[in-house]
């Protein structure tokens, strides 16, 4: 298959070159050629050399964990500047933080939930009585469960934050 590429490579490669010399174009048309040219021979070198290291994660008897870790190594050594890869960690850190925001709002709507007093009819059933008239509710554990999982949620996303400025 590497093979077939290489000669359909040289194969329009010769073509080129059979249309360049054929056609009459001006140095300022050939000098957009070659800088094009130059840039794509430039990219293939780059990512040819890029992979060879990323060819260590083709280890089959490595855990998936391990792979996971080297492939994360070399993507933050790795650092590609273009518009894509910005857009791509743009991105990333605004879902970060709109995760740390959303555990905020859980946080407190689960303690307001607990704090604030609930209509007889909303506070459902009471499921440990301290008293005849006070107790633990369902909507209490409900409340304790998003607080929870905004806890969850808050602390997850902050140690993600804190290993990526650790790799950097």
């Amino acid at each position: 298959m590497l093979d077939q590429a290489k000669i359909s490579i040289e194969e329009k490669l010769d073509e080129l070159l059979d249309l360049l010399e054929t056609s009459n174009l001006d140095s300022e048309a050939v000098n957009k050629i070659k800088t094009k040219f130059n840039l794509a021979v430039t990219r293939v070198e780059f990512s040819s050399k890029s992979l060879k290291e990323f060819e260590q994660l083709d280890d089959l008897s490595a855990s998936r964990l391990e792979l996971a870790e080297n492939l994360e190594h070399l993507l933050s050594q790795y650092q590609l500047d273009s518009k894509v890869s910005k857009k791509i960690v743009i991105m990333d850190k605004l879902v970060k933080v709109s995760v740390i925001i959303i555990a905020l709002i859980l946080i407190t709507l689960g303690f307001g939930m607990i704090i604030m007093p609930a209509p007889p009819y909303f506070e459902m059933f009471t499921i440990f009585w301290f008293s005849l008239d006070d107790g633990v509710t369902l909507m209490d554990l409900i409340a304790l469960l998003i607080v929870f999982s905004g806890v969850y949620l808050f602390i997850t996303s902050l140690m993600k934050i804190n290993k990526l400025e650790h790799v950097k």
